[in-house]
């Protein structure tokens, strides 16, 4: 008898797209889950992640004082971008070192017999970073929110500069894994980074370098004076566009170095890189001809675009995003007219904002000086400093009638001008100090007002306020209001005012200083 051996033929090996089909999408999330736990345990993502926490607990707990308690809001956005950089350097390392992993402990051969394609593993070592954004997003808000909770926070922030942060992390991990399947190895990242640096610093400024420097996943511009959020210029929500069409397509592009090859990775690839391409489009021009009209216009003609209030008889101008602080500005004009004498306790001022022509958002700008009588200059920024140094701007428009008649004062009017700002300051001499551009309370400085420019303080004047803050303030307010238009005349000298204050004379001629 013959027995015939029927043998059955093997089943062939699935092919990439069949696997991918089988491979439910919740083992690619819970593989995420689980390398985003490994990379929690990775020291370099460890330190980083809590220093970025000290830096903004800093910001938010250790700096409530001055001007960080009157915040500019569309200025705050962009101060939560700079943070996450380091970490999301640490992340790409470590997302890079993660996907490497299987090859170097030769477990590649190993793992090509799973279910789940190398391209989906890729895309779980993507979806890693994604909880770290989250994290980061989470931080950034609540630095935003604890700014617009102050109650001095003037201005509207942006969304589309709020998502910058957790971009720039979500494209760090994406960047680490194509890294791992292009270069795997593990230098790759230090190589890369040390390029970049090199590449950036070799690339000519001037025209064009507004596109070149948008490349780049995070664009502070931080350091200016505040202007008007309409007047800012960034183009975030192209950024926005631009970083998560790269994002996207940088994951595309590793999936497809892994072997991927399914239509919707394709799809999404084109998606990707064309949203990424309007993105360039939409922030490269840089700052369009309708943009800086709008910025001159407001800087020469601010009346046009303000909002003006009347409080205890002088009248107090706006641009809309700063007309909550007309209170603060009044309260200080309030207690150096109480000190004044003459007609001068009873005028009408009208402190009117401004802000200098816009270059850039990195300068620290001086506006120009009024000649209106009775109009006092004030800028975009408030608390600290800015408080005196307005206190200086309403006290020698007092004095001298107008802001441009006080610039060369060098005589009694400088007294009775730092006598009226800082008479109700609680430390007047520290003020007087913190005032001065030298920081001292001797020899001759040119002092601060509201403007951003300054006042020449001669040696002897200086001599004179320091005399005039150790006496009592009833007798000298006093002295002050019944010897009112001598100490205001441009003809009265440093050394008279002095006798009239009643204080020790000082010796020798003024000798003011160029302000």
């Amino acid at each position: 008898m013959t027995t015939t051996l029927v043998t059955k033929p093997e089943a062939a090996e699935p092919a990439d797209h069949d696997r991918d089909r089988d491979t439910a999408p919740a083992s690619v999330v819970a593989l995420a889950v689980f390398e985003a736990r490994q990379l929690l345990l990775q020291i370099p993502l460890l330190v980083f992640g809590l220093l970025y926490l000290a830096y903004v607990g800093y910001g938010l707990f250790g700096r409530d004082e001055g001007m960080d308690a009157y915040p500019v809001l569309h200025d705050v956005d962009r101060t939560t971008q700079g943070g996450p950089e380091l970490l999301a350097v640490a992340l790409l390392v470590c997302v890079h070192r993660a996907a490497l992993l299987n090859r170097r402990r030769g477990l590649e051969e190993q793992f090509g017999v799973l279910a789940m394609t190398p391209a989906r593993r890729t895309l779980a070592h993507a979806l890693s970073a994604v909880p770290f954004a989250v994290g980061v997003a989470v931080v950034a808000d609540v630095q935003f929110a604890w700014a617009a909770l102050r109650p001095g926070a003037v201005g509207h922030g942006s969304l589309f500069e709020l998502a910058v942060a957790p971009l720039t992390v979500l494209l760090a991990g994406a960047l680490g894994v194509l890294l791992a399947r292009v270069l795997p190895h593990p230098a790759a990242p230090l190589l890369f980074l040390l390029a970049i640096g090199l590449v950036t610093s070799m690339l000519p400024g001037g025209t064009g370098r507004h596109a070149v420097d948008w490349l780049w996943p995070v664009v502070l511009e931080n350091g200016g004076t505040p202007v008007p959020g309409e007047l800012l210029g960034r183009p975030a929500g192209w950024h926005a566009l631009y970083l998560t069409g790269l994002t996207v397509l940088l994951v595309c592009v590793a999936m497809w170095v892994a072997g991927g090859r399914a239509r919707v990775l394709k799809a999404a690839a084109a998606v990707a890189l064309a949203a990424a391409v309007a993105g360039v489009a939409g922030q490269a021009p840089g700052d369009s001809a309708g943009l800086q009209a709008a910025r001159k216009a407001e800087a020469d003609h601010p009346a046009k675009f303000q909002t003006c209030v009347e409080r205890a008889g002088s009248r107090y101008c706006a641009y809309p995003d700063w007309k909550g602080w007309t209170v603060d500005w009044a309260g200080v004009v309030h207690r150096v007219q109480a000190e004044a004498g003459g007609d001068a306790a009873t005028a009408r001022l009208t402190v009117r904002q401004r802000i200098q022509e816009i270059t850039d958002l990195t300068t620290d700008a001086t506006l120009p000086t009024s000649s209106t009588p009775g109009t006092v200059t004030v800028g975009t920024q408030w608390g600290g400093n800015r408080v005196p140094e307005f206190a200086v701007g309403v006290a020698r428009v007092l004095v001298a009638g107008s802001e441009h008649a006080s610039l060369d004062m060098c005589d009694a009017r400088v007294v009775t001008t730092m006598w009226l700002a800082l008479a109700t300051d609680p430390t007047p001499t520290d003020t007087f100090r913190h005032l001065r551009i030298d920081d001292s309370l001797s020899g001759s400085a040119a002092v601060l007002t509201s403007d951003g420019g300054s006042m020449s303080v001669s040696a002897q004047q200086t001599q004179v306020v320091r005399e005039l803050f150790r006496e009592p303030h009833d007798t000298v307010a006093a002295r002050v209001k019944s010897h009112w238009q001598e100490l205001v005349s441009p003809h009265t000298t440093t050394a008279e005012a002095a006798r009239l204050l009643g204080v020790k004379t000082p010796k020798g001629p003024d000798d003011c200083p160029a302000g």
